[in-house]
């Protein structure tokens, strides 16, 4: 298999990083390197820690996502990169899949789909971007992979918490524009590579769970904390790919829209009318500071000082199922546990005689932990009530995640 190495980029979360390198560690993909840009205080919070030996680390204490990634770049060996966010986790089976989707020459990027923080609705899937930011959902059938091509004027998107890039092209294009300290990063890199007519590959079955953690610039309700730097990559992008005649008219679209966002939690009492105000406020000096972000070249990044670094060989992983009430979760839970200690990849299945709505969280002890309603839906797609045994219930969320999770047909 291809070297792969998985950058993560983290500033002041160190309890989400060290959940996301658990997560990292229960991977399939056997030739991986796994690279780590933080604060200095992260950092140090890993030193010891079983998750963080064997990997890359880079001091990174400004807040530049962009600045920290291309920092990971710069000690990334793999023939393919794949970037993960702090506050996501990745199923085991995403790297195995994502990266087979580099077999075909002509693919340059690649992305898979992002669950939200219940583990079950989906976040993001396939889309496309158009000069102006825009985003526009893409209707993909079934779960194979589709690589697709640009058109003028447009990109394919992946998410920055679950994409990846062959280094070399990457590399070449300069990496991600520090302009970008915050937001759009990842959608710029996209333009750049379709303006170079490369094509990106949409892999279903490449999975990541991500939870929208605290930061300063939100909280973890999502109420925005801050707006500035939103409102300066805005007004960047719009110098870098949205035709001179169309940015004033997108500006104000983004405005009312994030005006809206601000409203929708003032209602629900999660901000107040000074609060919309002053955040609207940062909006506005953000777009007056992005205007100033003006393109400059982007030369090529070097090679990796450092070669590829592998960890080290183990067992393979085995996945193992357990299923039980919810009267019995304190020995449920203890026994995942106990499995993901002896290099089990534990998923505990854990239901309640309701029909309440499925979840699904990765926990501290590195257990794949589902709970919810015996009777109740996993997919929101789904029927509100079935009337099922356990048994019944258990065989069907082992049958909706098996491709994901890696579980064997007699799981």
């Amino acid at each position: 298999m291809r070297p792969v190495s998985v950058i993560v980029v983290s500033h002041g979360r160190e309890t989400a990083l060290k959940r996301c390198l658990k997560a990292l560690r229960q991977l399939s993909y056997p030739n991986l390197e796994l690279v780590v840009v933080a604060d200095r205080r992260s950092l140090a919070a890993l030193q010891g820690l079983p998750q963080a030996m064997g990997i890359k680390t880079a001091p990174c204490d400004a807040e530049n996502i962009s600045l920290a990634r291309n920092l990971g770049l710069g000690l990334a060996a793999g023939e393919v990169v794949a970037f993960v966010d702090d506050d996501a986790v990745p199923e085991p089976t995403w790297l195995t899949h994502l990266a087979a989707a580099f077999d075909d020459e002509e693919v340059a990027a690649a992305g898979g789909y992002v669950r939200g923080r219940n583990g079950i609705s989906w976040q993001w899937r396939a889309a496309w971007v158009d000069g102006c930011g825009e985003r526009h959902d893409l209707s993909l059938p079934g779960v194979r992979p589709v690589v697709l091509h640009p058109k003028p004027g447009r990109a394919i998107k992946t998410e920055g918490t679950n994409m990846a890039f062959r280094r070399e092209v990457i590399a070449g294009i300069g990496g991600f524009d520090p302009a970008f300290r915050f937001f759009l990063d990842e959608t710029d890199v996209n333009l750049r590579l379709a303006r170079a007519g490369h094509a990106t590959a949409i892999v279903p079955l490449a999975e990541v769970h991500h939870g929208f953690a605290e930061s300063a610039r939100r909280r973890t309700d999502r109420v925005p904390r801050d707006l500035f730097e939103i409102g300066a990559s805005h007004a960047a992008f719009l110098l870098r790919h949205c035709p001179e005649r169309e940015r004033a008219a997108q500006q104000v679209r983004f405005a009312e829209e994030q005006r809206r966002r601000l409203l929708r939690h003032m209602v629900a009492g999660r901000l107040e009318p000074r609060d919309v105000r002053r955040l609207m406020a940062r909006l506005a000096a953000g777009f007056a500071e992005g205007a100033d972000r003006a393109p400059t070249p982007l030369p090529a990044l070097p090679h990796a000082a450092a070669p590829f670094a592998a960890l080290p060989p183990r067992p393979a992983l085995r996945p193992k199922v357990t299923c039980g009430r919810w009267w019995h979760r304190a020995r449920l839970r203890h026994q995942a546990a106990h499995d993901v200690a002896a290099g089990h990849v534990a998923t505990a299945l854990i239901f309640s005689l309701t029909a309440a709505y499925g979840r699904v969280s990765f926990t501290p002890a590195g257990v794949w932990e589902h709970s919810g309603g015996q009777f109740g839906k996993s997919e929101r797609s789904g029927r509100f009530f079935t009337l099922r045994s356990l048994r019944r219930k258990c065989d069907a969320e082992i049958t909706r995640i098996r491709r994901v999770r890696g579980l064997g047909p007699h799981a």
